[in-house]
């Protein structure tokens, strides 16, 4: 009897371990596969960084990740590349000639220590011309908030967020230089002296963060390091759906809510494009309403100003090897903020002194007139709609008239 028990016992704990195996490689296939399509709804995915105190940013970016909430790795790109956001926004001409001698600055929090090499691996995947930091005259540039070469502490989720705005800036203006200003934290006090730097070596200025918006965003401490005369800078209006983020509600932005992109072969255009239902908008609760800004529903700046691919179920593809090693798909305001910084360069309006230009050229964006972000009774602060509305703005870029 006791021979009997240890054989079945043994047999049990034989297919116990095999089952585990199962389940393990299983679990690692599951991770390995590609996600559906860009266009395809139902992805999951979640924000790249936590909740934040006052007076600190969190990134406006969202990582799509497998059913067990770990980052979706592939091995090639899965999600939208400079081919398609440039087929979608008329840039194709524009990317392929524009953009020499100009500027673009990504300000971020913390270090990315493998942003170099990231950066190279996105580039020659899609055959775009080499940018490193080789040569009296570097392509690409990596310094801290003063300009100087001793990086702040490394950080894995801005990290993320670092490598998907150099790959979207590359992707639209593939002929600009680069110039990453990495904040010692995401303070905006830090965040602020990165951006004054950034905006005196750049002609354009991107920021893919943001937070609640708090009483004394208003003063020269904060909205100061924002206001940069001829220099396009343009800020992600948020992640959490209606309502408004600081420093989109500046008057010295161009704040960038975020659309759904999808293909549509009955359109000459060949795409369309809906208000993600998680980009941020609204009418702020501090900064007055400028001068260029004529909407009668919001007694104060209203956001945003213009709009671009924000969904992660219409995410774009970026490579990178701090967090995790291999091609992920991004979503989040964070896409859209460094699209739309690279159609200004590539426009080279040096004549920008806020996010004012695209109102008297709106005729040069696509107007986005279907989805909603929230609930405000209906209002266009919240629902997509002919011409102004807060999700997407005058709309998104059609060309570079607009900017």
């Amino acid at each position: 009897m006791n021979f009997t028990l240890a054989i079945a016992s043994r047999r049990l704990l034989c297919c116990l371990l095999a089952g585990i195996a199962v389940l393990l490689i299983g679990a690692g296939s599951a991770a390995a596969e590609p996600p559906p399509g860009p266009g395809h709804s139902g992805l999951h995915h979640q924000q790249v960084c936590g909740p934040v105190l006052v007076g600190e940013a969190h990134c406006d970016s969202a990582i799509v990740t497998n059913a067990g909430g770990k980052p979706l790795v592939t091995s090639a790109p899965a999600g939208y590349g400079p081919e398609e956001l440039r087929s979608a926004y008329g840039l194709a001409g524009a990317s392929a000639s524009a953009g020499g001698g100009q500027t673009i600055a990504i300000v971020d929090a913390y270090d990315d220590p493998n942003a170099a090499s990231d950066l190279a691996v996105y580039r020659s995947h899609y055959g775009l011309p080499p940018c490193t930091g080789s040569g009296t005259d570097p392509c690409f540039k990596k310094v801290n908030q003063s300009g100087g070469t001793s990086m702040p502490r490394s950080d894995s989720g801005w990290a993320q967020e670092i490598s998907l705005d150099l790959d979207m800036a590359s992707a639209i203006c593939p002929n600009c230089k680069i110039l990453l200003v990495e904040a010692t934290s995401n303070s905006f006090a830090n965040l602020g002296a990165a951006e004054d730097y950034a905006a005196a070596h750049a002609n354009v200025v991107s920021n893919s963060f943001g937070g609640n918006e708090f009483s004394a965003e208003t003063g020269l401490g904060y909205d100061g390091h924002f206001t940069h005369p001829g220099v396009a800078i343009t800020a992600s209006s948020g992640d959490n759906g209606y309502g408004v983020e600081f420093p989109a509600a500046s008057q010295h932005v161009t704040a960038v809510g975020g659309t759904s992109l999808t293909r549509d072969a009955t359109t000459t255009r060949g795409w369309k494009e809906s208000a993600w239902s998680k980009a941020g908008s609204g009418c702020s609760a501090y900064v007055a309403k400028p001068e260029w800004q004529a909407d009668t529903g919001c007694g104060h700046r209203t956001v945003a100003d213009v709009s671009a691919d924000a969904d992660p179920n219409t995410g774009v593809a970026v490579y990178d090897t701090l967090r995790t090693r291999g091609w992920l798909v991004f979503g989040g305001t964070s896409v859209a903020a460094p699209i739309v910084a690279g159609v200004y360069a590539l426009a080279g309006n040096s004549s920008t002194v806020n996010g004012s230009y695209p109102y008297s050229h709106a005729s040069a964006l696509n107007d986005v007139t279907a989805g909603a972000n929230g609930s405000c009774g209906g209002s266009y602060l919240c629902t997509a709609a002919p011409g102004y509305d807060g999700p997407t703005g005058l709309g998104t870029p059609s060309g570079t008239g607009a900017f």
